[in-house]
């Protein structure tokens, strides 16, 4: 078959990654082409990840505050939910979102090929046309930015119980009886946080000791206190055993915890167990890309074993956030056009893990940066941890939201921040404080130095960065 183009960079995949790359390309002047074959343009993160799944939340958690008017004496009566009318608020902010990116892929300073790419040698790939028809396309830099699909475990039963997966619960237009989720990361307690926000009485089954991992286990354990005093349903420590269809409709789910079986009940089960690359029919191996556990091996630079292939986002990890993969996306390029240029490893850029920003959007909402007290102590810290309770703090107890507390971890030679959480009100938006601090390498000292308004929830930082001091 005859190569019909070729070019400095092709990305394969438009979403955050890609596009970030593709744009960062042009503008450095290369060639650039991006392959991407789903059947709409615009990216997990716009079309079934973060903005999907944080419009939903929106609605809920304005529900939760109706909900709770007589605490503030006020009486709202006659609340509804309406599912099909929150999804077609979420169609329509969607819609806006994807066709903003769909103009820039479209009307960019590159072409767009829809297809999917298969490495058929390290400087070629076939693309199946969407359209019809294959075509192949040479370039002298690639980049594998496919994204992610969900991760389905072994567990017997779940194939045939009717399971659903994110992609569905976010196009649902009515709200289950009940549900289950099995799994205790991010998507899996955001999703279980709409529902049981919305009055489904839902059940989690996370699999290890704490939801959230990677997370501090003692900040982990603040959010479960938080969420079961809430009324969900959490179960930790847990084994699967078996899923099974009910007579009469819905599922039960057989686990093992603390030696003991035991059994749950709903309507709709959600699997989110985690995701894994989509990386599956790339003929990465035909490119000669070394690969460990299914994922593309990668160095700090970006790079593969075949040093002109790059990968960035959820097709290569660490960490599975849209902020990451765009700097990653935009690394890659730049690495590329260096290499290009005929630049070594000293003119090309590394990526920088050290600040690992995380935020989850439950009611109360978690987040975090740097590193947590254990990984501090196993990188050879001296740590010093402090924490302060959103129950103790003036702002926090006027808006009624006192779960959780705010941690801050510092070395203890000096002073330097490592690392910070929060469990709480607007926890996303509070973590950011530390991050500009830790950006910029700040003491505890110089961080308690900062004025705050009073009252406001972010002088809470003030009380943990003093006992650091």
């Amino acid at each position: 078959m005859k190569t019909e183009n070729s070019y400095d960079f092709a990305v394969i995949g438009g979403g955050s990654a890609g596009y970030a790359a593709a744009r960062t390309a042009t503008e450095l002047g290369l060639k650039t082409v991006v392959i991407d074959c789903a059947e709409e343009l615009g990216g997990l993160c716009i079309l079934r990840g973060c903005m999907p799944s944080k419009t939903l939340i929106e609605s809920a958690n304005r529900y939760l505050t109706l909900k709770r008017a007589s605490e503030f004496g006020l009486r709202a009566s006659g609340l509804e939910v309406r599912r099909g009318e929150i999804h077609e608020r979420k169609l329509r902010l969607i819609e806006d979102f994807a066709s903003y990116r769909r103009g820039q892929l479209e009307k960019g300073a590159f072409d767009l090929v829809r297809g999917r790419a298969a490495f058929v040698s390290p400087d070629e790939v076939e693309v199946e046309l969407r359209d019809g028809g294959t075509r192949r396309v040479a370039a002298h830099t690639f980049l594998v930015a496919t994204g992610s699909v969900n991760s389905i475990p072994d567990v017997p039963g779940l194939a045939e119980s009717g399971y659903v997966g994110s992609d569905e619960v976010l196009d649902a237009r009515e709200l289950p009886e009940s549900l289950i989720v099995l799994g205790g990361g991010p998507i899996a307690l955001e999703l279980a946080h709409f529902h049981h926000a919305l009055d489904v009485p839902t059940t989690v089954i996370q699999r290890s000791a704490h939801v959230l991992s990677g997370q501090d286990p003692e900040m982990a354990t603040v959010l479960e206190e938080a969420l079961r005093a809430g009324g969900m349903d959490l179960r930790t420590g847990t084994r699967l055993l078996r899923v099974e269809r009910r007579e009469g409709g819905g599922v039960e789910v057989h686990f093992e915890h603390e030696g003991r079986e035991q059994c749950v009940a709903a309507a709709q089960l959600l699997c989110a167990l985690g995701r894994r690359p989509a990386v599956e029919g790339l003929g990465l191996e035909q490119a000669g890309v070394n690969m460990e556990k299914g994922v593309p091996a990668i160095d700090s630079r970006q790079r593969t074993s075949q040093g002109h292939i790059f990968a960035a986002g959820d097709a290569c990890g660490p960490y599975e956030v849209v902020h990451l993969a765009i700097e990653q996306g935009e690394a890659a390029a730049r690495n590329a056009a260096v290499r290009l240029r005929g630049g070594g490893d000293e003119k090309m850029e590394e990526m920088d893990y050290r600040l690992k920003l995380f935020a989850m959007f439950t009611h109360p909402e978690f987040a975090s940066v740097g590193l947590t007290p254990d990984e501090a102590r196993a990188a050879g810290h001296d740590v010093r941890v402090a924490t302060y309770p959103f129950d103790d703090h003036g702002k926090s107890m006027v808006m009624g939201e006192t779960h959780g507390c705010v941690q801050l971890i510092a070395d203890a030679a000096d002073g330097r921040l490592l690392g910070g959480a929060v469990v709480g009100p607007a926890a996303s938006d509070l973590i950011h404080e530390v991050v500009v601090a830790m950006h910029f390498r700040s003491t505890a000292a110089q961080f308690a130095s900062i004025p705050h308004y009073h009252p406001t929830l972010s002088e809470i930082w003030t009380y943990p960065a003093e006992d650091l001091m």
